[in-house]
Order: C-alpha cells, then sequence, then structure tokens
C-alpha cells in the first residue's frame, strides 16, 4: 500500500523550461554581484571552498573571486550538480522570488492533486538535485501560491545523486517506511532504474518534452498517476 509519493521537480512538478530559462540564467547573470556583495559568512565559506577544493588555493589565501565566479558560471552552464554551486543559486533565487521578478512554475493540475493526496492521509516529500532551500522557495513562491505546508519532507543530493540505489534506500530510512509504500515520480529513466532497484514504486511523467521512456508505468500528468496507483 502506498503512504508516500516522492516527487522529482524538473519535468514532474514543473517545468524544465522553467529551471533552464529563467532560474539558471537568473543566478548567472546575477551571481557576480551576489558574491561581490554578500556579507553572509557562509557565502564566504562556500567561495572559499571553490577557491581550495576545486581552483587549487592555498589554505587560509585570499580567493580569486574572478576566478571562483568562473568556475560557478562553467558549472551553470554545464548543469553540474554539484552542492556548493547548488547552495549559493538557492540564496541567488531567493531574491528573484521575493522581489517577483518570477514565480516557481508548476503544472496546472499539481496543487489540486497534491492537496487530496495530503488530505487523503498520503506523506508527501520532494527529493530534487536542486537544494532544499531552493525547493522551498519554488514552492513557496509558486504560481499557484505557497504549497510548502503540502510537504512533510525534503531531499537534495546530500542524502545521495538520484540516479543511486543508496540515495532511494536512505530516503526510505529517513522517512521510517518501507521502500515498496513508497511511489517515486520522475520524468528521468535512470533516477526510477534506481529507486525501483531500492524497491521503490515508481511512475514516469510524460511530459513536454517526451523524456526517453523506461520500462516503467507512464502517466502524462498528476491525474493520470492519480488513477494508476492512488484511487481506491
Amino acid at each position: 500500500m502506498i503512504t508516500c509519493v516522492l516527487s522529482d521537480i524538473e519535468g514532474t512538478t514543473s517545468s524544465i523550461e522553467f529551471v533552464h530559462k529563467v532560474l539558471f540564467p537568473y543566478s548567472k547573470k546575477n551571481l557576480s554581484g551576489f558574491l561581490a556583495n554578500s556579507t553572509q559568512s557562509e557565502v564566504t565559506q562556500l567561495i572559499s571552498q571553490v577557491w581550495i577544493e576545486h581552483l587549487g588555493g592555498e589554505v587560509g589565501s585570499k580567493p580569486d573571486l574572478t576566478e571562483v565566479i568562473k568556475q560557478l558560471q562553467s558549472w551553470i552552464d554545464k548543469d553540474v550538480k554539484n552542492p556548493i554551486l547548488k547552495n549559493l543559486q538557492g540564496k541567488i533565487w531567493q531574491s528573484g522570488y521575493e522581489t517577483k521578478a518570477y514565480f516557481g512554475h508548476v503544472y496546472p493540475e499539481v496543487k489540486d492533486c497534491l492537496v487530496t493526496w495530503k488530505k487523503s492521509g498520503l506523506k508527501l516529500a520532494i527529493y530534487s538535485s536542486g537544494s532544499v532551500e531552493a525547493q522551498k522557495l519554488l514552492f513557496k513562491h509558486s504560481e499557484a501560491g505557497d504549497l510548502t505546508p503540502l510537504f512533510a519532507n525534503y531531499f537534495d543530493i546530500a542524502v545521495g545523486h538520484k540516479r543511486e540505489v543508496g540515495s532511494y534506500e536512505g530516503i526510505a530510512k529517513l522517512l521510517n517506511l518501507a521502500p515498496g509504500s513508497i511511489l517515486f515520480l520522475s520524468d528521468i529513466k535512470e533516477e526510477l532504474d534506481a529507486a525501483g532497484q531500492a524497491g521503490l514504486k515508481t511512475c514516469q511523467l510524460m511530459r513536454d518534452p517526451k523524456p526517453v521512456p523506461g520500462h516503467h508505468q507512464q502517466a502524462n500528468d498528476f491525474n493520470e498517476v492519480d488513477k494508476l496507483f492512488l484511487q481506491a
């Protein structure tokens, strides 16, 4: 019996285009100014991490901010799933959301389905490569309003990468649920493969653009997910 729905974001709850054509360009455009002007100690520590761990800077030396920015922008261009970048992007995106430069995209039926599932007693959780902070910002400032009260848990690559079986085993343990009671929703075949090997039930969302199909049960939207898995 399914007691939890664990959902991806890009291509699942939200458009891939929103992430790649709105969020990524915004973070790249505002990265330099943000790093130069931020007084947050956490940001200073993250800059030092890039300098020392990825650019060969000596411990205790002053980071070359120009080189750090080049490295981060390169990661943005290549969509590198680096936790330092994801953390910094979340902080930059917060400004964009709070100033209403954009709203988080969610597909039209997502809110109603999430509300229905929560009311039915299902636990709802998110697992995305974006930081937990960035996930919460997207759903708090979504086009459909503040959706954060609907989710019990958020997971990012701190638990492991999304194509690794151990990540899903770890999430099941953190949720204190049997893997077979968790339904994982994603558009990415390799993520679903890993989740399935960990014992989770899986469903591939076939949003536009159409993803590479796998052997998993497929649905065009959350309404179809509901009919396939969650209706008594």
